[in-house]
Protein backbone atom coordinates (compact mmCIF):
# COMPACT_ATOMS: atom_id res chain seq x y z
CA UNK A 1 0.00 0.00 0.00
CA UNK A 2 1.35 3.24 -0.92
CA UNK A 3 2.53 6.22 1.90
CA UNK A 4 1.16 9.34 2.44
CA UNK A 5 4.08 12.21 1.04
CA UNK A 6 2.01 14.63 2.87
CA UNK A 7 -0.81 15.37 4.67
CA UNK A 8 -2.34 18.84 6.27
CA UNK A 9 -5.94 20.32 5.79
CA UNK A 10 -7.37 21.46 2.79
CA UNK A 11 -9.70 24.56 3.00
CA UNK A 12 -11.81 26.39 0.58
CA UNK A 13 -13.88 29.09 1.72
CA UNK A 14 -14.55 27.91 5.63
CA UNK A 15 -14.19 25.02 5.05
CA UNK A 16 -11.83 22.55 6.62
CA UNK A 17 -10.81 19.14 5.10
CA UNK A 18 -7.78 17.06 6.94
CA UNK A 19 -5.98 15.51 3.78
CA UNK A 20 -3.07 12.96 2.71
CA UNK A 21 -1.27 13.05 -0.41
CA UNK A 22 -0.15 9.66 -2.34
CA UNK A 23 1.55 9.53 -5.51
CA UNK A 24 -0.63 8.79 -8.58
CA UNK A 25 1.94 6.89 -10.83
CA UNK A 26 4.96 4.83 -10.33
CA UNK A 27 8.35 4.95 -12.57
CA UNK A 28 9.31 1.72 -13.87
CA UNK A 29 12.79 3.14 -15.12
CA UNK A 30 15.46 0.12 -15.78
CA UNK A 31 18.08 1.24 -13.83
CA UNK A 32 21.58 0.16 -14.42
CA UNK A 33 24.68 -0.43 -11.81
CA UNK A 34 27.40 1.61 -12.59
CA UNK A 35 30.42 -1.03 -13.16
CA UNK A 36 34.27 -0.51 -13.91
CA UNK A 37 34.63 -2.19 -17.61
CA UNK A 38 35.70 -5.64 -17.10
CA UNK A 39 34.78 -6.23 -13.68
CA UNK A 40 31.88 -6.70 -11.38
CA UNK A 41 32.63 -4.38 -9.54
CA UNK A 42 30.71 -1.29 -8.52
CA UNK A 43 31.48 2.17 -8.55
CA UNK A 44 29.93 4.49 -5.86
CA UNK A 45 29.81 7.69 -5.48
CA UNK A 46 31.41 9.74 -2.75
CA UNK A 47 30.14 12.82 -1.05
CA UNK A 48 34.05 14.77 -1.44
CA UNK A 49 35.26 18.45 0.21
CA UNK A 50 36.38 19.85 -3.56
CA UNK A 51 39.31 21.91 -1.81
CA UNK A 52 41.00 18.60 0.67
CA UNK A 53 39.74 15.95 -1.69
CA UNK A 54 38.18 14.05 1.48
CA UNK A 55 35.05 12.49 2.37
CA UNK A 56 32.30 14.49 3.94
CA UNK A 57 29.57 13.00 6.27
CA UNK A 58 26.17 13.42 4.89
CA UNK A 59 25.01 15.27 8.55
CA UNK A 60 27.62 18.16 7.87
CA UNK A 61 26.68 18.64 4.94
CA UNK A 62 24.29 21.92 4.83
CA UNK A 63 22.86 23.91 1.76
CA UNK A 64 24.40 27.37 0.32
CA UNK A 65 23.68 30.04 -2.10
CA UNK A 66 26.67 31.44 -4.37
CA UNK A 67 26.28 35.28 -3.83
CA UNK A 68 28.81 37.74 -4.66
CA UNK A 69 30.02 37.90 -1.20
CA UNK A 70 30.81 33.59 -1.61
CA UNK A 71 28.27 31.58 0.08
CA UNK A 72 25.41 32.31 2.30
CA UNK A 73 24.65 28.83 4.22
CA UNK A 74 21.01 28.20 5.28
CA UNK A 75 20.03 25.41 7.94
CA UNK A 76 17.40 23.33 7.45
CA UNK A 77 15.28 24.56 10.65
CA UNK A 78 15.28 28.17 9.01
CA UNK A 79 13.58 26.97 5.89
CA UNK A 80 11.21 25.66 8.40
CA UNK A 81 10.98 28.76 9.79
CA UNK A 82 9.94 30.68 6.59
CA UNK A 83 8.20 27.86 4.00
CA UNK A 84 4.80 29.57 3.29
CA UNK A 85 1.96 27.18 4.50
CA UNK A 86 4.32 26.20 7.45
CA UNK A 87 0.83 24.92 9.15
CA UNK A 88 0.31 22.45 6.67
CA UNK A 89 -2.55 24.19 4.74
CA UNK A 90 -3.38 23.39 1.32
CA UNK A 91 -5.54 26.56 0.49
CA UNK A 92 -8.24 26.88 -2.32
CA UNK A 93 -7.92 30.31 -3.48
CA UNK A 94 -10.56 29.56 -6.24
CA UNK A 95 -12.14 27.44 -8.95
CA UNK A 96 -11.33 28.18 -12.74
CA UNK A 97 -12.68 26.08 -15.69
CA UNK A 98 -10.34 23.31 -16.84
CA UNK A 99 -10.57 24.45 -20.19
CA UNK A 100 -8.90 27.40 -19.46
CA UNK A 101 -5.34 25.49 -17.72
CA UNK A 102 -3.28 24.92 -20.58
CA UNK A 103 -1.87 21.37 -20.58
CA UNK A 104 1.68 22.80 -20.53
CA UNK A 105 0.79 23.64 -16.86
CA UNK A 106 0.49 20.20 -15.88
CA UNK A 107 3.51 18.52 -14.18
CA UNK A 108 2.75 15.60 -11.56
CA UNK A 109 -0.37 14.20 -10.29
CA UNK A 110 -1.09 13.13 -6.89
CA UNK A 111 -4.47 11.50 -5.50
CA UNK A 112 -5.88 13.48 -2.24
CA UNK A 113 -7.98 11.61 -0.17
CA UNK A 114 -9.88 12.23 3.19
CA UNK A 115 -7.28 11.27 6.74
CA UNK A 116 -10.22 9.91 8.23
CA UNK A 117 -13.47 8.68 7.90
CA UNK A 118 -15.28 11.65 10.01
CA UNK A 119 -14.39 13.77 6.67
CA UNK A 120 -15.77 11.76 4.10
CA UNK A 121 -18.32 13.58 3.45
CA UNK A 122 -17.00 17.06 2.82
CA UNK A 123 -15.02 15.09 0.80
CA UNK A 124 -17.61 13.77 -1.12
CA UNK A 125 -19.25 16.97 -1.25
CA UNK A 126 -16.63 19.01 -2.96
CA UNK A 127 -15.42 16.14 -5.30
CA UNK A 128 -19.16 16.24 -6.29
CA UNK A 129 -19.23 19.87 -6.87
CA UNK A 130 -16.09 19.87 -9.12
CA UNK A 131 -17.45 17.28 -11.19
CA UNK A 132 -20.67 18.86 -12.02
CA UNK A 133 -19.19 22.37 -12.53
CA UNK A 134 -16.34 21.48 -14.26
CA UNK A 135 -13.95 22.94 -12.73
CA UNK A 136 -10.38 22.67 -10.89
CA UNK A 137 -9.42 24.59 -7.28
CA UNK A 138 -6.25 26.25 -7.73
CA UNK A 139 -3.84 26.21 -4.36
CA UNK A 140 -0.55 26.56 -3.17
CA UNK A 141 1.02 24.39 -0.98
CA UNK A 142 4.52 23.72 0.70
CA UNK A 143 6.04 20.12 0.64
CA UNK A 144 9.58 18.95 1.05
CA UNK A 145 11.11 22.85 1.51
CA UNK A 146 9.16 23.90 -1.82
CA UNK A 147 6.25 25.71 -2.44
CA UNK A 148 3.57 23.76 -5.18
CA UNK A 149 0.90 25.38 -7.36
CA UNK A 150 -1.93 22.84 -7.89
CA UNK A 151 -4.91 22.39 -9.27
CA UNK A 152 -7.44 20.09 -7.39
CA UNK A 153 -9.83 18.45 -9.55
CA UNK A 154 -12.37 15.51 -9.34
CA UNK A 155 -11.68 12.05 -11.22
CA UNK A 156 -14.15 9.51 -10.95
CA UNK A 157 -14.70 8.56 -7.43
CA UNK A 158 -10.85 10.32 -6.40
CA UNK A 159 -9.99 13.80 -5.60
CA UNK A 160 -6.77 14.53 -7.92
CA UNK A 161 -3.60 16.88 -7.12
CA UNK A 162 -2.21 18.13 -10.46
CA UNK A 163 1.10 20.30 -9.24
CA UNK A 164 1.69 22.99 -11.97
CA UNK A 165 4.35 24.65 -13.40
CA UNK A 166 4.89 27.96 -12.23
CA UNK A 167 4.47 30.94 -15.17
CA UNK A 168 7.78 32.41 -15.10
CA UNK A 169 9.09 28.49 -15.41
CA UNK A 170 7.38 28.36 -19.23
CA UNK A 171 9.75 29.02 -21.64
CA UNK A 172 9.26 30.89 -25.00
CA UNK A 173 8.98 28.57 -28.38
CA UNK A 174 10.37 31.62 -29.80
CA UNK A 175 13.05 32.42 -27.73
CA UNK A 176 14.06 28.55 -27.92
CA UNK A 177 13.64 27.87 -31.11
CA UNK A 178 14.81 29.40 -34.48
CA UNK A 179 13.72 27.23 -36.84
CA UNK A 180 9.60 27.89 -35.50
CA UNK A 181 8.31 30.17 -37.57
CA UNK A 182 5.62 30.50 -40.44
CA UNK A 183 6.40 29.33 -43.89
CA UNK A 184 3.80 31.44 -45.23
CA UNK A 185 0.60 31.34 -46.46
CA UNK A 186 -0.18 27.00 -46.73
CA UNK A 187 -1.28 25.27 -50.60
CA UNK A 188 -5.03 25.12 -49.55
CA UNK A 189 -5.09 21.46 -51.87
CA UNK A 190 -2.41 20.40 -49.57
CA UNK A 191 -3.61 21.56 -46.13
CA UNK A 192 -7.12 19.57 -46.79
CA UNK A 193 -4.89 16.48 -47.57
CA UNK A 194 -2.79 16.87 -44.32
CA UNK A 195 -6.72 17.36 -42.79
CA UNK A 196 -8.07 14.50 -44.60
CA UNK A 197 -5.06 12.27 -43.45
CA UNK A 198 -5.61 13.50 -39.32
CA UNK A 199 -9.24 12.43 -39.52
CA UNK A 200 -8.85 9.37 -41.38
CA UNK A 201 -6.32 8.61 -38.34
CA UNK A 202 -8.72 9.31 -35.81
CA UNK A 203 -9.32 7.31 -32.93
CA UNK A 204 -10.43 6.71 -29.10
CA UNK A 205 -7.91 7.56 -26.74
CA UNK A 206 -6.94 3.94 -25.15
CA UNK A 207 -3.97 4.71 -22.81
CA UNK A 208 -4.30 0.70 -21.83
CA UNK A 209 -3.82 -0.41 -25.25
CA UNK A 210 0.12 1.44 -25.24
CA UNK A 211 3.30 0.25 -23.43
CA UNK A 212 7.23 0.75 -22.80
CA UNK A 213 8.47 -1.49 -25.79
CA UNK A 214 11.94 0.51 -25.88
CA UNK A 215 11.85 -0.97 -22.05
CA UNK A 216 10.97 -4.53 -23.39
CA UNK A 217 13.63 -4.06 -25.79
CA UNK A 218 16.15 -3.52 -22.76
CA UNK A 219 15.27 -6.58 -21.05
CA UNK A 220 15.52 -8.70 -24.05
CA UNK A 221 18.97 -7.60 -24.69
CA UNK A 222 20.10 -8.22 -21.38
CA UNK A 223 19.05 -11.91 -21.57
CA UNK A 224 20.12 -12.39 -25.21
CA UNK A 225 23.67 -11.21 -23.53
CA UNK A 226 23.14 -12.89 -20.36
CA UNK A 227 22.85 -16.33 -22.52
CA UNK A 228 25.88 -15.17 -25.12
CA UNK A 229 23.27 -14.92 -27.83
CA UNK A 230 23.02 -12.54 -30.67
CA UNK A 231 20.57 -9.46 -30.79
CA UNK A 232 18.51 -7.83 -33.56
CA UNK A 233 19.41 -4.33 -34.01
CA UNK A 234 16.16 -1.29 -34.55
CA UNK A 235 15.41 -0.50 -38.17
CA UNK A 236 17.03 3.30 -39.24
CA UNK A 237 15.03 5.96 -38.50
CA UNK A 238 12.89 7.24 -41.46
CA UNK A 239 14.03 9.48 -43.71
CA UNK A 240 13.10 13.24 -43.83
CA UNK A 241 10.11 13.98 -46.45
CA UNK A 242 10.95 15.59 -49.40
CA UNK A 243 8.85 18.88 -50.02
CA UNK A 244 8.55 18.53 -53.64
CA UNK A 245 6.76 15.25 -52.96
CA UNK A 246 4.72 16.20 -50.26
CA UNK A 247 1.64 15.86 -51.78
CA UNK A 248 2.31 12.39 -53.25
CA UNK A 249 3.08 11.64 -49.80
CA UNK A 250 -0.02 12.57 -47.89
CA UNK A 251 -2.30 10.98 -50.47
CA UNK A 252 -0.41 7.99 -50.31
CA UNK A 253 -0.85 8.42 -46.26
CA UNK A 254 -4.26 8.89 -46.59
CA UNK A 255 -5.08 6.17 -49.31
CA UNK A 256 -3.15 3.82 -46.68
CA UNK A 257 -4.91 4.63 -43.51
CA UNK A 258 -8.26 4.05 -45.22
CA UNK A 259 -6.89 0.49 -46.15
CA UNK A 260 -5.86 0.01 -42.85
CA UNK A 261 -9.50 0.77 -41.28
CA UNK A 262 -11.37 -0.56 -43.63
CA UNK A 263 -10.09 -3.93 -42.83
CA UNK A 264 -9.66 -3.25 -39.08
CA UNK A 265 -12.95 -3.66 -39.51
CA UNK A 266 -13.47 -6.44 -40.59
CA UNK A 267 -14.17 -10.02 -38.15
CA UNK A 268 -11.55 -11.26 -36.64
CA UNK A 269 -10.91 -15.35 -37.99
CA UNK A 270 -13.49 -17.30 -40.02
CA UNK A 271 -14.16 -16.81 -43.51
CA UNK A 272 -14.45 -13.35 -44.58
CA UNK A 273 -18.35 -12.90 -46.62
CA UNK A 274 -18.56 -14.32 -49.87
CA UNK A 275 -16.67 -17.50 -48.80
CA UNK A 276 -13.04 -17.08 -49.78
CA UNK A 277 -10.54 -20.19 -49.55
CA UNK A 278 -8.50 -20.60 -46.58
CA UNK A 279 -5.30 -20.07 -48.36
CA UNK A 280 -6.61 -16.90 -50.09
CA UNK A 281 -6.87 -15.81 -46.77
CA UNK A 282 -3.75 -17.25 -45.64
CA UNK A 283 -1.75 -14.71 -48.23
CA UNK A 284 -4.04 -11.99 -47.37
CA UNK A 285 -3.00 -11.88 -44.16
CA UNK A 286 0.93 -12.36 -45.30
CA UNK A 287 0.37 -9.49 -47.52
CA UNK A 288 -0.68 -7.36 -44.32
CA UNK A 289 2.40 -8.46 -42.24
CA UNK A 290 4.73 -7.41 -45.52
CA UNK A 291 2.94 -3.68 -44.70
CA UNK A 292 4.47 -3.69 -41.90
CA UNK A 293 7.42 -2.13 -40.47
CA UNK A 294 9.90 -3.92 -38.24
CA UNK A 295 8.71 -2.22 -35.04
CA UNK A 296 5.16 -2.94 -35.78
CA UNK A 297 5.97 -6.63 -36.49
CA UNK A 298 8.24 -6.76 -33.86
CA UNK A 299 4.96 -5.62 -30.83
CA UNK A 300 2.39 -8.06 -32.55
CA UNK A 301 5.17 -10.19 -32.07
CA UNK A 302 5.35 -9.35 -28.45
CA UNK A 303 1.51 -9.36 -28.28
CA UNK A 304 1.79 -13.02 -29.47
CA UNK A 305 4.40 -14.11 -26.99
CA UNK A 306 6.83 -15.35 -29.36
CA UNK A 307 10.00 -16.30 -27.83
CA UNK A 308 13.26 -15.05 -29.36
CA UNK A 309 11.73 -12.06 -31.14
CA UNK A 310 14.39 -10.21 -30.15
CA UNK A 311 16.61 -11.91 -32.10
CA UNK A 312 14.39 -12.17 -35.43
CA UNK A 313 15.01 -10.07 -38.32
CA UNK A 314 12.51 -9.30 -40.28
CA UNK A 315 11.83 -12.10 -42.85
CA UNK A 316 12.04 -14.46 -39.44
CA UNK A 317 9.06 -12.18 -37.73
CA UNK A 318 6.82 -12.12 -40.05
CA UNK A 319 7.19 -16.25 -40.80
CA UNK A 320 6.64 -16.80 -36.79
CA UNK A 321 3.38 -14.51 -36.82
CA UNK A 322 2.05 -16.22 -39.62
CA UNK A 323 2.58 -19.53 -37.44
CA UNK A 324 1.55 -17.90 -34.72
CA UNK A 325 -1.75 -17.15 -36.17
Amino acid sequence: MAHAVWSGALTFGLVSLPVQLFSATESHTIRFRQLERGTSDRIRNKRVNERTGEEVEAEDIVKGLETDGGYVVVEPDELDEIAPGRSKTLEIDGFVDLDDVDPIYFDRTYWLAPKDDEHLKIYALLHGALSRTHRAGIATFVMRNREYLIAVKAEDDVLAAHTLHWADELRDPADEIKTVRSPGDLPDKELKTAVELVETLGMDWKPKEYRDTYRERVLELVEAKGRGETYEKADPPPRATNVVDLMDVLRKSVDDAGDKRRKGGRRKGGRRKGGRRKGRQSRTAREELERLNKKQLYDRAADADITGRSSMNRDELIEALEKAS
